[in-house]
């Protein structure tokens, strides 16, 4: 007996989840916390899968291309472009918490303690670390990970599929988030910054008066103590300006959604 398999029907049954699948994929690269490589690689392909098959059923019916074609090829990078792009936003937030840490922490003196960062595969000052998993937790008491699993979603009405999502204005609006990337990282090491630089110009005008003090033995210790004495007296602000940009950077993606 032989048995007939319908290709053509199997193949658009595979073009409904394939191509969200794609684009959910590459959000979950880029996304804080899940993109990170101390994920493994099983655990986000199985996330993956699960919201594809939770969110295709909502996609709106369009005439997507052929998955073994040339346009299908095109729409599977157009696809990756969107979901990295939403990843990107949030993320850049992230760099930008552990940059202010990173000057924070040369700026004590601390810049020799460095640490795995496996998210990165890099090694960055412990003291941007601390910042970044504080931002990880904030991230996740403000739900955050359900605000953006929420505008993925919604992505697929605003960008269907085959269609041209990354448009001249949501490009020239990503690059405009992008300085904010040294903004959000000066307010956040701004504080800590500016007492340490009052503290050395003190110790000059110290070495000045009493040429025969030891500041290296003296300095070092007191800009480090200072140091970590404004950072607790200013870890609420700091919450909350952490709670800022990242609702900043969700509320960028919904305008570029808009667009």
């Amino acid at each position: 007996m032989n048995i007939e398999i319908a290709i053509g029907p199997l193949i658009e049954t595979l073009g409904i989840y394939i191509w969200p699948f794609v684009r959910i994929g590459a959000f979950l690269m880029a996304m804080p916390l899940v993109g990170g490589s101390f994920v493994p690689l099983r655990v986000r392909l199985l996330l993956a899968v699960v919201l594809t098959i939770a969110i295709a059923p909502t996609v709106p019916a369009t005439a997507t291309q052929d998955v073994l074609s040339a346009a299908g090829l095109v729409t599977m990078i157009q696809e990756i472009g969107i979901g990295v792009v939403m990843g990107f936003l949030v993320q850049l937030v992230f760099d930008a918490i552990a940059l202010g840490g990173q000057v924070i922490g040369m700026s004590m003196g601390l810049g020799f303690a460095v640490f795995l960062d496996r998210a990165r595969g890099v090694s960055v000052p412990v003291l941007g670390q601390l910042f970044l998993m504080l931002g990880m937790l904030v991230f996740l008491s403000l739900d955050g990970h359900l605000a953006m699993i929420l505008l993925l979603a919604k992505s697929f009405q605003a960008w269907p599929i085959s269609q041209s999502g990354l448009t001249v204005p949501v490009i020239s609006e990503l690059l405009a988030w992008t300085t904010n990337l040294f903004v959000f990282a000066l307010k956040i090491a701004l504080p800590a910054i500016t007492a340490l630089l009052v503290v050395n110009l003190s110790f000059g005008v110290m070495s000045r008066a009493a040429p025969t003090l030891n500041l290296f033995a003296v300095g070092f210790p007191v800009a480090m103590l200072l140091g970590f004495a404004v950072i607790f007296l200013n870890m609420g602000v700091l919450v909350e300006n952490i709670s800022n940009f990242l609702m900043l950077s969700i509320n960028a993606i919904s305008e570029l959604l808009e667009l």
